[in-house]
């Protein structure tokens, strides 16, 4: 078994806590969610939409060494009692970032950061001891936890940093304290909070605030804000500033890129030194990707060739642009691109273009069902209707539009392209599976809370199509 994260004693000496039950105990994991908590795992209460507390008794139950609680009379067994739980977390946090050596990058923006941050994990896993954020726990608690679980002997790390309003992007850097802070992209969501995408821009900056000092700042040439960004990390602790993208003057520039169903490949330009590359991953939006992974790489002293190698078996998670063949009922099949996960125009553009880029089979058509952008603010609805441009561009066959903030977009579309308009996922589901027919590239699109991420996992597994009757 491994060496324990925490012991009872570096817990106590971490958070200033005082024990109650055995001083002896040690965890291999840290947890705030004892649903998926594993034997041996501190278990955190956090206070947030449910108290904690309430579960210490389950944690205890599932084989937890300990629980971190403000109130020792919360449940059964070992704990660490403390005067704010999420405070304690970030001691915990500070104490795990300041015992280990890692080189720690940070990766916040409006589009891309979750997929960015994973394939940044995959090449640090393939070349040293790693750890990374799981899932899109890049929030207040999310962070802190991140980093509670980090092991000493850590040799890269990787976290995403989220937010909603100003300030947010500060906090959670100057927790980090990242070598190397990366932006993806900036877009318009969170205009509701923010008012203006230079707003955007402005909180996406805070993470060079929290950059060691000689840190490494890195931005993307081909937004619009790049001079802006530029300037914020200029005016922070960065020693170095690194720009990606595909203009001709960044540091790290895509010179070749094609993307398919079957994933992409190209070529890419690194400060002079230009190394093919290829991975699983599909999607116009990936030549963005591909170029900050690289950056941030090799802003951590990774040779180039060794990133493009470890790259070749990154693929898009589900709901994040992941390209799959489906069977249909009758015969042949379709390829699904799930990127419901989550939306904003610029990364629902990104997804159109990579719509675009697929080729359908014989007989096939491109096809769009697109749900609702929220947080957008006043101009919303014209946001949307805003998307049937690029829809045209990219050749769009159909064009279905689900929730009411889309009546904008299906109004605005050519009638050619408009195949159905419904006010819920349910609806939309009804009128798309039957409609799908071999051959056809079928992309999803929309807010997690537009509900798309259910109708793509009903259309993934064949469920839609009644594949198990007789």
């Amino acid at each position: 078994m491994s060496d324990p994260i925490w012991t009872a004693r570096q817990a106590m000496a971490a958070t200033g806590g005082e024990l109650v039950g055995s001083t002896e105990w040690a965890c291999h994991g840290v947890s705030i969610d004892t649903r998926t908590l594993k034997p041996g795992d501190l278990f955190v209460a956090l206070k947030d939409v449910r108290d904690g507390h309430d579960f210490v008794p389950d944690a205890m139950a599932r084989g937890a060494a300990a629980a971190l609680v403000e109130r020792s009379d919360a449940g059964p067994g070992n704990a660490l009692k403390v005067a704010d739980s999420l405070d304690a977390l970030r001691a915990l946090g500070a104490a795990a970032r300041d015992r280990s050596e890692a080189i720690r990058v940070a990766v916040t923006g409006s589009v891309g950061k979750t997929s960015v941050k994973e394939a940044i994990a995959a090449v640090f896993r393939a070349t040293g001891q790693a750890h990374w954020s799981v899932a899109s726990y890049n929030n207040h608690w999310g962070v802190p936890l991140t980093l509670s679980r980090m092991p000493a002997s850590t040799k890269r790390a990787v976290f995403e940093l989220g937010m909603n309003h100003a300030g947010e992007i500060r906090d959670l850097a100057s927790l980090v304290q990242p070598h190397v802070a990366l932006i993806t992209r900036i877009a318009p969501a969170h205009l509701e909070n923010l008012g203006s995408i230079e707003a955007i821009a402005d909180a996406k900056s805070e993470i060079f605030d929290g950059l060691e000092t000689d840190g490494v700042a890195i931005y993307p040439s081909d937004d619009p804000l790049a001079e802006r960004i530029a300037k914020h990390a200029s005016q922070s602790c960065a020693a170095f500033l690194l720009d990606f993208g595909i203009e001709k003057m960044a540091a790290i520039r895509i010179e070749e890129f094609e993307t398919g169903v079957e994933g992409s490949r190209g070529m890419i330009n690194v400060m002079g030194v230009r190394v093919p590359f290829r991975l699983e991953a599909s999607g116009a939006h990936w030549a963005w990707n591909v170029a900050a992974v690289f950056a941030a790489c090799a802003a951590t002293g990774l040779d180039a060739k060794d990133v493009s190698e470890a790259l070749a078996s990154v693929n898009a998670e589900r709901g994040r642009g992941q390209a799959v063949r489906v069977a249909l009922p009758e015969q042949g099949d379709f390829t699904l691109l799930d990127d419901a996960y989550n939306a904003n125009p610029v990364s629902m553009r990104a997804a159109i273009a990579s719509l675009g880029a697929m080729r359908p089979g014989e007989g096939g058509r491109r096809i769009a069902v697109l749900g609702e952008m929220f947080e957008l603010g006043p101009t919303s609805r014209d946001l949307h209707a805003g998307l049937a441009e690029p829809l045209c561009e990219a050749k769009v066959d159909q064009v279905y539009t689900c929730g009411a903030l889309m009546s904008a977009l299906n109004d605005a579309l050519p009638s050619a392209m408009q195949a159905g308009y419904a006010r819920d996922a349910g609806s939309v589901l009804e009128l798309i599976k039957s409609a799908i027919r071999p051959g056809d590239v079928v992309m999803l699109k929309g807010s997690n809370a537009s509900g798309l991420h259910k109708v793509a996992a009903v259309l993934a597994d064949g469920s839609a199509f009644d594949l198990t009757e007789a």
